[in-house]
């Protein structure tokens, strides 16, 4: 199940994040990237595809979110797209682990896209002071490290 049957409470990011079993300041820097928070927000991508709401949440899923009786009306509902962007993140986490692969992938699971979206995530995190910005600096060279084959 995708969405609570209850109506969700002031604090959709908290509750999602609860409910989905994600961290929640992750879903604020997800959502800070997307739309910098603009509930109605809607682009366009380049391949034809569209990222409703504030999650930005891509029509390449509307076929998966059918199933659960999410439509693309439902993406411009705030509080729905935010359950929606903690559910897909709780499908990363679940596939890569609690760990900034996940946070990438949330964007995209193709491994130079993943990588650089994680970044960004971190680097909003430490403008936050969620993490310090050493530590985000040290993380990408661990990443880059890692990413390096013999």
């Amino acid at each position: 199940m995708l969405l609570p049957t209850e109506v969700a409470r002031a604090d959709c990011f908290d509750d999602a994040a609860l409910y989905h079993n994600v961290n929640p300041t992750i879903l604020r820097a997800i959502a800070w990237q997307e739309s910098h928070n603009k509930a109605d927000a809607i682009h366009v991508n380049a391949n034809g595809s569209t990222d409703y709401g504030v999650m930005q949440i891509n029509s390449v899923h509307l076929a998966e979110l059918a199933k659960y009786g999410v439509h693309r009306q439902t993406l411009l509902q705030p509080c729905q797209n935010v359950y929606i962007a903690a559910w897909h993140l709780r499908r990363m986490v679940s596939k890569y682990g609690n760990s900034w692969k996940a946070v990438g992938a949330y964007h995209s699971e193709q491994q130079l896209e993943r990588d650089a979206y994680a970044q960004r995530i971190k680097r909003i995190l430490a403008g936050w002071g969620e993490i310090p910005p050493a530590a985000a600096d040290q993380r990408r060279a661990a990443d880059q490290k890692s990413n390096v084959k013999p």
